[in-house]
């Protein structure tokens, strides 16, 4: 029976119509945890201060992680949706389907002293990670680094720009897609 956050994964990990399916491990209490636990055991000694998650498997993720590590969750909005207050905004590089995503962090929400985590599901491009390490660090933030399910990006010179990245796994890890 699969303990670690990385075999549970896997467990739960299936393609649906040729896209990457984790939402399985959301029904799963046992594997949402160990997911979670392992998701910020590489950053538990950095003093982070803030997790941020982008919306929508982020902030399930992030907001977990924050739990886990004991501090708060930033969340980072996607498009138009309701979120009040001043916003820094930012518009990610074309991502793995070469779409642009506008992001938004409440300004308040960071500032000077905040030691920031990225919590994601997946990294390919590293282009959404890139455009919330920019706002953190508009706020005065140190950006600690990001933590994923699947690390699968794709220029390693993107991990230079985007400081630590740890996966739980990587994506040539994931079971072949079968139609």
């Amino acid at each position: 029976m699969p303990t670690t956050a990385r075999d549970l994964t896997l467990e739960h990990f299936r393609w649906i119509g040729g896209h990457a399916d984790v939402w399985a491990i959301f029904r799963d209490a046992k594997a949402l945890a160990a997911v979670v636990a392992g998701l910020v055991e590489p950053f538990r000694d950095e003093r982070i201060t803030a997790v941020c998650g982008i919306e929508s498997r982020g902030f399930l993720l992030g907001g977990a992680a924050a739990v886990e590590l004991g501090v708060g969750f930033v969340p980072i909005r996607k498009g138009e949706g309701l979120f009040p207050g001043d916003k820094v905004v930012r518009q990610s590089a074309p991502d793995y389907r070469r779409l642009r995503h506008t992001l938004r962090l409440q300004r308040s929400s960071l500032g000077p002293g905040d030691r920031v985590l990225l919590v994601d599901d997946w990294i390919e491009t590293g282009s959404q990670a890139a455009s919330v390490k920019s706002m953190a660090e508009e706020r005065g933030s140190t950006w600690v680094g990001c933590s994923v399910i699947v690390d699968q990006l794709s220029d390693s010179s993107e991990n230079i720009t985007l400081g630590t990245v740890r996966g739980l796994l990587a994506a040539q890890d994931l079971p072949p897609y079968e139609a």
